[in-house]
């Protein structure tokens, strides 16, 4: 059976890393200034993406970063920088909300073209570019991109995802009927993520929530059979609470975006047992453009 374009931008996703920490010295004076108050909005993976570069934003100590689905950003509130991440650069909601924003906008996106005119100053990220519906390497990407600019080196991160891509799945994994995800810090983003990747190209049964938020009724779930999911360090006594009920605890001791990478292939493995296609996701479109 040939491989989805699905699978081919997972496994490309290492070299798309590596590409963008290149392309971070290049960009330096168009994303946000240490000092500046900034919101980063996106939709879907984009949205979750905008999420994890906020905690990491702040965590770096370059000011307050608010994270935004693009059609619930206050309107009242005003931003130094509103910083847009867009794969097709033609979502209705990011192009209306740049169209009522003050302050300077910047799109991090894979069609620059789509928005030149519409935003302030547009990043190029066309390399990572996907024929995929699902997003995988352009998200990673762009987060690789803004780790990068905020100083982070991301070059294990990449050799780490090489690994994971020539490993086995386990197969307690692949038989599991439900999955919960869970993150602390700026990978609670990414266990948004990794639970919406499964939803989209396996039709999987998923949730995802802060890892201390668990023992506040998602952990009622679990059970024999499924699996919790955890990205980054370990609150302490989590892992014995999961193991308790009889679920699987899934940790992995390597960077959240390489972990990442790991529930991308799950997903396709799990669409490829379901006999679904991971490039033809129910009810789902490239991009979202509303009437």
């Amino acid at each position: 059976m040939a491989q989805s374009a699905t699978l081919s931008e997972i496994t490309s996703q290492p070299a798309c890393w590596r590409r963008a920490a290149e392309l971070a010295p290049a960009v330096r004076d168009v994303l946000p200034q240490p000092g500046e108050r900034v919101a980063a909005v996106g939709c879907g993976t984009s949205w979750f993406m905008a999420q994890s570069y906020a905690v990491l934003r702040e965590q770096a100590g370059h000011g307050t970063t608010d994270a935004f689905a693009a059609s619930e950003m206050p309107r009242s509130r005003h931003y130094d920088r509103v910083v847009a991440i867009t794969r097709s650069g033609t979502t209705t909601e990011v192009h209306q909300l740049l169209s009522e924003v003050g302050g300077t906008s910047i799109v991090l996106t894979a069609a620059p073209a789509e928005l030149r005119g519409v935003a302030d100053e547009v990043v190029d990220l066309s390399f990572c570019d996907e024929r995929s519906v699902v997003q995988t390497r352009f998200a990673t990407s762009t987060l690789a991109l803004l780790r990068a600019h905020l100083g982070h080196s991301t070059a294990e991160a990449a050799d780490q995802a090489e690994a994971v891509l020539v490993a086995q799945l386990p197969e307690d994994l692949l038989a599991a009927e439900q999955f919960t995800f869970l993150g602390t810090g700026w990978s609670v983003g990414l266990a948004h993520e990794a639970a919406l990747k499964l939803r989209e190209a396996a039709g999987a049964w998923t949730e995802s929530y802060p890892a201390l938020e668990y023992r506040h009724g998602p952990v009622s779930i679990a059970e024999p059979g499924r699996a919790t999911w955890l990205f980054g360090s370990e609150p302490p006594g989590l892992a014995e609470e999961v193991r308790r009920t009889g679920a699987t605890f899934v940790q992995h001791a390597t960077d959240p975006m390489a972990d990442l990478v790991r529930a991308q292939l799950l997903a396709v493995g799990l669409a490829e047992r379901r006999g679904v296609d991971p490039d033809r996701p129910r009810h789902l479109s490239r991009s979202v453009v509303l009437p």
